[in-house]
């Protein structure tokens, strides 16, 4: 993983405009589900924080032949108390912007941290494809979130399931140049 930054924004904006048009396509046939499974399980990271996830999305089977675990995170702008129940209700509305874009195959939707972080654990078919979709989200994020609070980090070789029920044991595969925001040390 290079140094984080969002990709160009023509390049970014004609990949999320594709990932709309797929989506579409997705959803037509009916292959985008809404699993209940892991709804309100609480994942504790070793920075010390923790959320709850209010939602998972999953393409197909959402298991990846070449997995990565990807994690984003940012803080909203104007969104504070109450105003946290509405983004999670409309954020539903935000699934073309990732659903339709190559090699996604699930993600958990966690509510805001203690730090007022959101974040996303997804599991991504290849750490290239996680990391262009990281680049191309930043732009989408950018415009709602708090200056200098979005980041991800690709975890090549690693399914999303097992970081959430490792218990931080895969920590040593991880880039070292991350933070501990995205290590999940326990999922209850």
């Amino acid at each position: 993983m290079g140094e984080q930054r969002p990709l160009a924004p023509g390049e970014a904006w004609r990949a999320v405009a594709s990932c709309v048009l797929t989506t579409f396509a997705l959803l037509a046939r009916h292959r985008i589900r809404l699993p209940k499974e892991r709804v309100g399980m609480r994942l504790r990271f070793a920075d010390g924080t923790s959320a709850r996830v209010y939602r998972e999305t999953r393409l197909g089977s959402g298991l990846a032949k070449d997995p990565c675990t990807l994690a984003v995170t940012f803080r909203l702008r104007l969104v504070h108390g109450p105003r946290h129940v509405l983004f999670r209700r409309e954020s539903l509305l935000n699934t073309p912007l990732f659903v339709g874009f190559p090699g996604f195959t699930s993600k958990l939707w966690l509510s805001h941290d203690e730090q007022g972080r959101y974040r996303g654990v997804y599991e991504w078919d290849g750490p290239q494809r996680a990391e262009r979709y990281a680049r191309s989200l930043w732009r989408i994020l950018a415009m709602v979130s708090a200056p200098g609070s979005i980041s991800y980090a690709v975890v090549p070789g690693v399914r999303r399931d097992d970081l959430i029920t490792a218990s931080g044991r895969v920590a040593g595969q991880a880039p070292p140049d991350t933070a501990a925001w995205w290590r999940v040390q326990a999922g209850v």
